[in-house]
């Protein structure tokens, strides 16, 4: 048995049930891999940790990669595990005065992000609605970083913008209709990811075909059977109990509106799109949180993807909704 180490982008939540279900099923082990679970401290340092060889692999948020690459460190993504960002707008109805379902809507409204990569997201997203103009995008509150619910819930602000099911996590809390505008709806740009060192990769091949093999059926078994997903999550950390129901909203949205496009219908689980990377890179070279150059289409491999693997290579055939 081969001992590998898994850095977490955080600490254990809904959108990370598919590998927690894959080491309790055994389906690691069948890979001949035993996999230490690290928790994370972000996506950067995840995307960093691997990258320096300090993990064998890592879960992290393809911005973080790019972010990465440009500190001159060499991320290399080996599959693509959600196709779309998970960054969303979301609100209270009773605040934003109507039902969010449009960038349009936005027109006139103050937002608040709670992140700089999600800031990026939303200003492309404005400037694609050609809108950017007319919303007032406040800059990032370093005191209210990743709190920036409060601000809904008080009325300062019209919206924020975080992650899926953050506006569910403040109905289910405060029961108050919340919507939520899913910025990979209109974004074409890729989520989370799964990241090694390109030396790993090169030595280690078939360590990473069977880490990968068996993430792939966490993430089949995962889709069919949400409920063993968190049941799974939970086992690794009781203390989610109470949040339940928002931690299997987090993965069955995660299942069913970001893992899935066109390309992983047709290529297979995890395989890159390079358009998705490329569009990535031209919106993160616009901004100043790189703090390099950047090579969007070196970051990336299918190469160790197996496509004689049905669940790899039939994954949206045989789990799609």
């Amino acid at each position: 048995m081969e001992t590998v180490t898994f850095q977490l982008n955080w600490e254990p939540n809904g959108f990370q049930a598919p590998y927690f279900l894959a080491r309790e099923r055994g389906f690691y082990e069948e890979e001949g891999l035993d996999v230490a679970f690290l928790e994370g401290h972000g996506s950067p340092f995840a995307a960093e940790q691997a990258a320096r060889g300090e993990a064998a692999f890592a879960l992290a948020g393809a911005s973080a990669v790019l972010s990465v690459q440009s500190q001159g460190h060499e991320p290399l993504a080996v599959a693509a595990v959600t196709a779309k960002t998970p960054a969303a707008i979301y609100t209270l109805r009773d605040v934003f005065g109507e039902a969010l379902e449009e960038p349009e809507q936005l027109v006139g409204r103050t937002v608040a992000p709670s992140a700089t990569k999600t800031r990026i997201l939303t200003a492309q997203l404005l400037k694609d609605a050609g809108i950017r103009e007319e919303v007032d995008l406040l800059e990032v509150d370093p005191h209210t970083h990743h709190r920036v619910q409060h601000k809904v819930l008080d009325g300062s602000v019209d919206a924020a913008v975080g992650v899926v099911t953050n506006g569910l996590e403040l109905e289910y809390e405060h029961e108050r209709t919340a919507d939520e505008l899913p910025i990979g709806d209109h974004l074409d740009v890729y989520g989370m990811t799964l990241v090694t060192n390109p030396k790993f990769a090169a030595e280690e091949p078939e360590t990473v075909r069977s880490f990968l093999r068996a993430t792939a059926r966490g993430w089949a078994v995962a889709t069919e059977a949400p409920a063993a997903a968190v049941d799974a999550l939970l086992s690794r950390n009781a203390t989610l109990e109470r949040r339940r129901r928002i931690e299997r909203e987090k993965f069955e949205t995660a299942a069913r509106d970001l893992q899935f496009t066109p390309h992983v219908e047709s290529e297979g689980w995890g395989s890159h799109d390079p358009d998705r990377w490329r569009r990535l890179g031209e919106t993160l070279s616009e901004t100043d949180l790189l703090e390099g150059e950047i090579d969007p289409d070196a970051v990336w491999t299918n190469d160790y993807l197996d496509p004689e693997a049905a669940v790899v290579r039939e994954y949206a055939e045989r789990v799609s909704p």
